[in-house]
């Protein structure tokens, strides 16, 4: 029953990078003005930190279904940890990054890497169906 609701969920994953791979590809300008929101408040910051937990523990469960145990297992506890180490830097910073980050990933840049969120997306898809 786990392993199924990990599977579930790592197919909305897989679909949510397709999305935001078609948002990068269509409106990168509002990509853009999302990865500047990105810890702006403690809510915004925890929020993103606790939903990315979701499908960290999701790859890791369903690791043993997947096409790649190894990769999902390695990805998910990657995903994991790094979540947890979040919880304790200071939203300033990681708001402080996001901004950095968006001043130098121009509208242009995320077209250009926006096949490769879609392709990451239907890579997931395709590792448990």
């Amino acid at each position: 029953m786990i392993e199924i609701l990990a599977k579930w969920t790592i197919i909305l994953f897989g679909l949510f990078f397709i999305c935001v791979g078609v948002l990068m590809l269509i409106k990168p300008e509002i990509a853009r003005t999302i990865l500047r929101k990105a810890g702006s408040t403690n809510f915004i910051n925890y929020a993103e930190i606790t939903v990315r937990i979701i499908p960290a523990t999701a790859l890791i469960l369903s690791a043993n279904i997947s096409k790649y145990p190894d990769i999902f297992k390695t990805f998910g506890w990657f995903m994991l940890l790094t979540s947890l180490v979040l919880y304790f830097v200071p939203h300033k910073f990681h708001h402080n990054f996001s901004n950095k980050a968006a001043d130098i990933l121009k509208p242009f840049y995320f077209q250009l890497i926006s096949p490769f969120s879609a392709l990451i997306g239907f890579t997931l898809i395709y590792c448990v169906i």
